[in-house]
């Protein structure tokens, strides 16, 4: 089985409860018990999320050898410059586990005008003096925290992250919280792993 969630903001990309946050047992939708996530989402991040109970898949989203592709919409702190699309674009280093790596090229481009996403809630912080700027950003890695290191890295601080689409699949049209259950051979087109 196989389902593409909305994850809200604040919600955990899990089922097992941690203290009082909210989880994917909190959607209100009757998963299979052995339906689980495929990656995650950290809590302060929102959007796509798939869920399957397909092993097999599970093992070519997670490995990174296949290289899937996933794209987040990025809200950042300050006017965004060419030149920070640019350093994104050509890869970035960051800190992994404590140490130096260099992420893989990405796809990074300014976003204007802004994306027409569902409200947040709560949402981000208003300063009337400083300007925020919204960027798409597509890679094929997926290392802890990385989209927020690398606008970091760039001068440009992440206030609010999305990811906008895996593959081919994107969020277009959906409202936060919601569950679309997608058939296989839809799930394999949009992935592009074929039958």
């Amino acid at each position: 089985m196989y389902f593409l969630i909305y994850k809200p903001y604040l919600m955990l990309s899990q089922f097992s409860r941690e203290g009082d946050k909210p989880t994917l047992a909190d959607l209100g939708f009757d998963f299979p018990g052995d339906v689980y996530p495929v990656g995650r989402l950290d809590a302060d991040s929102e959007g796509l999320l798939l869920l399957t109970n397909d092993k097999q898949l599970n093992h070519r989203l997670l490995n990174p050898k296949f290289r899937h592709n996933r794209t987040y919409y990025v809200q950042v702190d300050g006017a965004l410059t060419d030149d920070a699309c640019q350093k994104l674009a050509q890869g970035v280093t960051i800190s992994v586990d404590g140490k130096p790596y260099h992420s893989l090229p990405a796809v990074a481009r300014p976003l204007v005008p802004d994306p027409a996403l569902p409200a947040r809630n709560p949402p981000i912080r208003y300063r009337a003096n400083i300007p925020t700027s919204w960027l798409s950003i597509a890679l094929h890695e997926g290392k802890n925290r990385q989209v927020r290191k690398m606008t970091a890295a760039v001068g440009f601080p992440t206030l609010r992250l999305v990811r906008w689409a895996i593959e081919d699949f994107t969020a277009e049209g959906m409202v936060s919280g919601e569950v679309r259950e997608v058939s296989r051979a839809a799930l394999m087109k949009g992935l592009r792993l074929g039958a």
